[in-house]
């Protein structure tokens, strides 16, 4: 007979099932008050079977006293779940603390999850998948938080990973990081944007506090918190191994310019997901097949962070190549891209090649600095734009020569709006009563503000002058020349009368 208590063996808390009666003695009984086991003293031990009348009574930290295990009243709401009787059975093995908890907290547990969407089908395929968010206490204040404090606009699916791929014990502190973030300056009407789109274990659960208040930190010298509302995955990554690498790569690039630095992640704030192996291998291109240097470089990626995202052996390479062949050279070559730095992202089926094709029925000769020029002239436009204006063009009855004279005088009027272009052209042939010629000579007419420009000045020096003036002389000299000769005439012409 054993004469000390003893806690009781694990298998005993596996079932309630009972066994026939010739298998266990009915006198085989476990008291609960002292979780402790008395057998009968004429009964040798029968380790393995499974008492009939077996009552729990378990004394832990966290479950509520006098807790009873109700097998019934268990598979009914497991059932309610859409998970049948052998499905319960294995989520009481893979997650004991299940029995320790009442229904009644259960019952709660589950609607807490539905309070923030997880419902259904979902709800099912999480519990079955992770049953300690039925029985892990830290699961609750996360709950809590979300429902009341984020109005509950968690996407469910981002609760349902968290709480799949994260241990209990990790989540731990949820509610802290997310007002820290929200303290350092996410407006809180934000904040669910960024949670929405970050890994939460990587982000929040397994990044201790500091660690996110020490990445806040170092971000606020190159744009801050902004950058993580326009690009919250910045969140997921690893200071040391990941994001610190990253931005000093830049940082050195600019040469120790952290403003510059940080002009171009605020820009692209994307720009930090790339690899410093990526980064290297397309600033290596830039040096050793264009010719230019850091400063040059960083330039580019100053007016077009996207450069980075542009395949360095279908775009990047060939490109470079391309202006090379038109008789570029490496100054050339920056000073192009800096101004159609949209020439290294473009896709050349669907857009470069319909260009290119445009510009040779015009009369650009192929592989030339002005065909290199006028490409360059057209990035920022499509492909139909660029044909409806030489549509309108050649609908005036210009040729095809007169395109080309025009587009080489002034390469951006390939890129106009034909709307805009058409106004334009009724304006001067009609209220100024001019000829076509004159946009021959001075295609710019084209590229100036109709209203707040060409009708203002016109209406105003034909006043003083009446109408013969140069269009080139009424246009492309200062605003504040303008206003001083404007003064200047009208004092001459009140001496005259």
């Amino acid at each position: 007979m054993l004469t000390s208590p003893r806690p009781p063996p694990a298998f005993f808390l596996q079932s309630q099932h009972s066994l026939p009666s010739a298998s266990v003695p009915h006198s085989a009984t476990f008291s609960s008050p002292k979780s402790s086991l008395w057998l009968n003293s004429g009964l040798p031990s029968r380790i393995g079977l499974r008492a009939p009348l077996l009552h729990v009574q378990c004394r832990c930290v966290n479950p509520s006293p006098n807790v009873e295990f109700e097998p019934g009243a268990f598979y009914v709401l497991f059932h309610e779940l859409g998970l049948n009787e052998k499905e319960a059975e294995c989520l009481l093995t893979r997650e004991p603390d299940l029995r320790l908890k009442s229904i009644g907290s259960l019952r709660a547990r589950v609607a807490s999850l539905k309070s923030v969407g997880i419902n259904g089908l979902e709800l099912s395929h999480l519990v079955a998948k992770c049953p300690s968010v039925l029985a892990a206490d830290e699961i609750d204040p996360v709950l809590v938080f979300v429902r009341d404090n984020l109005d509950g606009k968690v996407d469910p699916a981002q609760l349902k990973r968290l709480f799949m791929s994260t241990e209990p014990r990790f989540l731990v502190g949820f509610e802290e990081k997310v007002n820290l973030l929200i303290d350092s300056g996410i407006p809180r009407e934000k904040i669910v944007h960024v949670l929405n789109n970050v890994n939460l274990t990587k982000a929040l659960s397994l990044k201790p506090f500091e660690e996110i208040e020490r990445l806040v930190h170092f971000l606020s010298r190159y744009g801050g918190v902004e950058l993580i509302v326009r690009h919250p995955p910045i969140l997921n990554f690893d200071m040391d191994g990941q994001l610190v690498p990253r931005v000093e790569f830049l940082l050195e690039l600019s040469g120790g310019d952290e403003d510059a630095t940080g002009a171009v992640l605020r820009k692209l704030p994307t720009f930090l997901k790339y690899r410093v192996e990526h980064l290297e291998s397309h600033v290596e291109l830039l040096r050793s097949f264009a010719g230019l240097d850091d400063r040059e470089i960083f330039r580019i990626i100053l007016v077009f962070p996207n450069i980075v995202s542009a395949s360095r052996e279908r775009k990047l390479r060939p490109r470079i190549s391309f202006l090379k062949e038109c008789g570029l050279n490496s100054n050339e070559i920056f000073k192009f891209l800096t101004k159609a730095p949209l020439f290294l992202g473009l896709s050349f089926e669907g857009n470069i090649a319909c260009k290119l094709g445009f510009l040779v029925k015009i009369g650009y000769k192929y592989r030339t600095k002005e065909f290199a020029v006028a490409i360059g002239a057209v990035t920022r436009t499509s492909c139909e734009n660029m044909q409806k204006v030489i549509e309108l063009f050649l609908s005036y009855g210009f040729s095809c020569e007169d395109v080309l004279l025009m587009s080489k005088k002034h390469p951006q009027i390939l890129q106009y709006n034909p709307d805009s272009l058409e106004e334009k052209v009724e304006y001067l042939l009609g209220e100024m009563g001019r000829n076509l010629d004159e946009l021959l000579d001075f295609p710019a007419f084209l590229g100036y503000k109709l209203d707040s420009r060409i009708k203002h000045r016109y209406e105003v020096k034909k006043k003083i002058i009446g109408e013969g003036m140069s269009i080139n002389k009424l246009l492309s000299v200062s605003s504040e020349r303008f206003g001083k000769k404007k003064l200047k005439e009208l004092v001459h012409k009140s001496q005259i009368l």
